[in-house]
């Protein structure tokens, strides 16, 4: 299985953000069907999209009130059909975001609850206050504020480590579990190959619930628990586990080495891969996301490689990525937007597609698409962008240093819509989006497919791992661990005596490496300047944001 999941690169396309074809300032499905030619050049093999189902919008279609209906502002199931069909036509198959740690409040199963229906009130976490009347633990939402809210007019709460409108649901009900098979199956039927589970390793939170001492204590009492393979292994044998083909991939924040391998072990029958986030927290200043810092380069390195490493020992699978519709473009980043902008992407590009695992892309970052220039943080939509700020402001920070935090790590940043053409609404619509594109007169779709050099390097990418069995199926050894500048290292096989070096030069400056004597005769297989070896140099000199791939034969 994980030498079939190494051929293949999954594209992400936010639905709300992609193309809107009917004027409406919102991404549909229909807008995704007329694309498709575009989707087909990069040849990937399936498309991750994030949820069209029925919702308030709350948190962006992340609070679902109906599992099994298309969001009438995405369009109907005929449409969802249709999409599957003409997307298999070019060999792209769909996967579908699974939301199943959370509920919207207006969701059947929470209505019924609040009507006093005692079958539906056991799909919640719903306690009592404490006896001092303070609420039922001191559990911190990942949005801001409590975790529990007031369930109705009676005396309970309700857990919610989301927004207050996306209730957990308990998993230990059998009934709940129940309901999330027959979720699952019932997009297999439509024709789905693949499921993305969101924030899957918080589902196993305790059926006694304890107060917390601190934040990161209070994280691991709902996170990767024990119960939570238990849950998957049944998922697994109960839905997709039934059909080989499909590819699975579950979000794991927080995790650990030993949870994720264990998720991702073929042997284990939970997942077939794990998005993690590590890396995408160098960044952070004392591992709190709303602060600015340059990025940790050392630690970047470090937790890639510790990731390949570990998870390529235990027998685990990564799903990598530098971009999703949580994170800011990674081209803001770690790369240099400003003075070179194709080049630190093409950078960034091979450093995550070279390595042992399962490439993932993100919507525009085949453009070299970067965050908006924003003014004011009414410009922002995205519910934990405006909490963060008024946090900041009450933290004591002006309005000018809040926006400046807000506009480097805001989620909003990658959901900006694509940019098609370089008119006002970047082609995307008609009409006034419902989040504004910025740049898009010098990144967009038109002119990277007539003068731009990002999308074929992609291209090449793509072709590369499946062509290659050492991007495919190599194993990870680091190169240069301790250099400064350089992310390198070697995929080699245990029985091939062709080797891959990777060399990705992160920073503005020319950069020479001694190399060692041991590396063969061979060819350049990718690299973003013009290069030439037969024979690596013994010092070899790396450009600004330089990535060079060397294959010994």
């Amino acid at each position: 299985m994980q030498t079939q999941l190494g051929k293949k690169v999954i594209y992400q396309i936010y639905p709300k953000s992609f193309y809107d074809s009917n004027g409406d300032g919102f991404g549909d499905l229909r807008g995704i069907i007329e694309k498709i030619p575009y989707l087909a050049k990069l040849n990937i093999d399936m498309i991750w999209f994030n949820p069209f189902y029925v919702s308030p919008q709350n948190d962006n279609g992340y609070d679902i009130a109906d599992y099994r209906q298309i969001d009438p502002r995405f369009g109907t199931m005929a449409d969802f059909e249709e999409l599957v069909a003409k997307l298999k036509a070019v060999n792209i198959e769909v996967m579908l975001d699974m939301v199943l740690n959370h509920c919207s409040t207006e969701h059947e199963w929470f209505k019924k609850a609040l009507t006093g229906d005692e079958k539906y009130q056991k799909y919640f976490y719903l306690r009592p206050a404490k006896a001092d009347g303070s609420l039922p633990t001191n559990w911190q939402s990942k949005f801001g504020g409590p975790a529990w809210e007031k369930f109705g007019d009676t005396d309970l709460y309700y857990l919610h480590l989301f927004d207050k409108t996306q209730a957990d649901l308990d998993w230990h009900n059998p009934d709940v579990r129940q309901e999330a098979f027959e979720i699952v199956n019932f997009w297999r039927q439509k024709g789905v190959k693949g499921f993305r589970f969101d924030v899957l390793n918080v589902i196993g939170k305790d059926e006694n619930l304890v107060d917390s001492s601190d934040p990161n204590q209070e994280k691991m009492l709902y996170t990767d628990t024990p119960v939570v393979h238990q849950y998957i292994k049944e998922l697994n044998e109960k839905t997709f586990g039934q059909d080989k083909e499909i590819v699975t991939v579950g979000e794991m924040s927080s995790t650990s080495f030993p949870a994720s391998i264990k998720y991702s072990d073929p042997k284990e029958h939970e997942l077939a891969m794990v998005f993690t986030f590590h890396h995408l927290k160098v960044d952070y200043r004392d591992g709190k996301k709303w602060t600015k810092m340059p990025f940790d380069f050392m630690a970047l390195k470090k937790c890639l490689s510790d990731w390949q490493i570990q998870m390529d020992q235990g027998g685990g699978w990564n799903a990598l990525f530098w971009n999703n519709h949580d994170q800011p473009f990674a081209l803001n980043r770690f790369g240099d937007p400003q003075n070179y902008r194709i080049k630190s992407a093409q950078m960034l590009a091979s450093t995550i597609h070279f390595l042992r695992g399962t490439p993932f892309i993100y919507m525009g970052e085949e453009l070299g698409m970067i965050d908006p220039t924003y003014t004011s943080i009414a410009d922002y939509v995205d519910v934990e962008a405006k909490n963060a700020y008024d946090a900041l402001l009450k933290q004591g920070m002006s309005p000018t240093e809040a926006f400046e935090i807000i506009t480097t790590k805001a989620r909003d940043n990658s959901r900006t819509p694509m940019h098609w053409d370089a008119t006002e609404f970047a082609g995307f619509s008609d009409v006034k989006p419902w989040l504004m594109p910025t740049g898009q007169a010098q990144i967009n779709v038109v002119e990277e497919l007539a003068n731009g050099q990002i999308f074929n390097f992609y291209q090449k990418l793509i072709a590369l791992r499946k062509q290659e069995p050492l991007i495919s199926d190599g194993h990870f050894k680091e190169l240069f661990a301790s250099h400064p500048q350089v992310f390198a290292y070697e995929r080699y096989l245990t029985d091939s005596p062709e080797k891959l070096f990777v060399f990705n030069n992160f920073y503005d400056k020319k950069v020479t490496l001694e190399l060692p004597e041991k590396i063969g005769a061979g060819a350049v297989l990718c690299s973003n300047y013009e290069r030439t070896y037969d024979q690596l140099p013994k010092e070899l000199t790396l450009e600004p944001y330089e990535t060079l791939a060397f294959k010994t034969k």
